[in-house]
């Protein structure tokens, strides 16, 4: 049985806290926030929780094994950090810090320690996104011509990191996962529209290799909520959309075929569009938070490297949100990865 503190219990941390009572080998022990009133309302939606408004009683205790970290971003580095200098086991929730660097820290004293560091790259625990990697992987799908995702809403609206450092996470740990590498450059325009000193909507473009193109749309201020995915390829297209009760995944047997008869009127050749059925798989209605946290506890118990979400593949997405903000600064320009 792994024992889990829990630091932070605004928006997420009550559900890392639902999770870790559930899993059958974990539970949740102890919980830290600064606002009272936090703590009083988790008291009653988990009543054997033990409460605390200073997060270092968590680090002290002896019969707490790993850290769950759902802080605001600006104190991922620092309470990792901590955690790992204190023993324990963390996941942290995304990004694991605001520099490559800081995470490739982080990493080093988890070795050092000896302690599993992963971070909440939820969706690579999602069943539609991993679906879709298991099919690309087949080779069914062909090359993978572009892909691009869109993530808005009307808030909510966060005041420690912008729409971009709180949203692309999600979509540029899901492309890094679903194209098996990570993006070499980046160019971005991002937006102040609500009067806020943050962006709170960029439009971003990764180059990853074997020339992909991918767009990651994010936005605070946007009249619909919408979470999509579309990818196109030599011979299928899919787009999964996360909050599509049918199903989140559409498969598309669609695709461009080149022709060689001789045209007079314009050419040597034709593109020609094939389409076929649209087939919607059947996929499995398991909660990602609730597989990501037997995830870690499972890496915690066997001592085995979180590969899904290592100090690694976070790194990974910290420096391409980096360039993509370097670019949004810099009105758009190529920047490197």
């Amino acid at each position: 049985m792994v024992s889990i503190g829990i630091i932070g219990c605004g928006h997420w941390g009550p559900n890392h806290i639902r999770v870790f009572s559930q899993l059958a080998n974990s539970r949740s022990l102890m919980c830290a926030d600064l606002d009272e009133a936090r703590l009083k309302a988790v008291k009653t939606l988990f009543p054997s929780i033990q409460t605390t408004v200073n997060y270092k009683d968590i680090l002290a205790s002896k019969d707490i094994d790993a850290v769950c970290i759902a802080a605001p971003t600006k104190y991922h580095y620092q309470f990792t950090k901590e955690a790992l200098e204190h023993g324990k086991h963390v996941l942290c929730e995304k990004p694991l810090a605001m520099t490559p660097e800081e995470c490739l820290s982080l990493k080093a004293i988890a070795q050092k320690a000896g302690k599993i560091l992963m971070v909440g790259h939820v969706f690579v625990f999602n069943a539609g996104i991993r679906w879709i990697k298991e099919y690309i992987d087949s080779g069914e799908f062909g090359k993978i011509y572009y892909a691009h995702s869109e993530r808005t809403n009307l808030g909510p609206f966060r005041y420690d990191v912008n729409a971009l450092w709180d949203l692309a996470p999600h979509d540029v740990s899901i492309f890094d996962y679903l194209l098996g590498g990570a993006a070499s450059s980046a160019s971005a325009r991002g937006l102040k529209c609500l009067g806020n000193k943050l962006e709170d909507l960029s439009f971003a473009s990764l180059d990853y290799p074997e020339g992909r193109l991918v767009n990651i749309h994010v936005s605070w201020a946007d009249p619909r909520k919408c979470r999509q995915i579309t990818i196109v390829g030599e011979k299928k297209m899919i787009v999964w959309d996360d909050l599509d009760s049918l199903g989140p995944i559409k498969l598309y047997d669609k695709h461009v075929e080149r022709t060689t008869k001789f045209y007079e009127s314009y050419g040597e050749f034709q593109l020609l569009s094939r389409e076929g059925a649209i087939m919607i798989p059947k996929i499995s209605a398991g909660e990602p938070l609730k597989a990501q946290g037997q995830y870690f506890v499972d890496c915690v118990e066997g001592n085995k490297e979180p590969l899904l979400a290592d100090a690694d593949k976070a790194a990974s997405v910290v420096k391409a949100l980096s360039a993509i903000q370097r670019s949004m600064d810099n009105m758009g320009s190529l920047e490197k990865v």
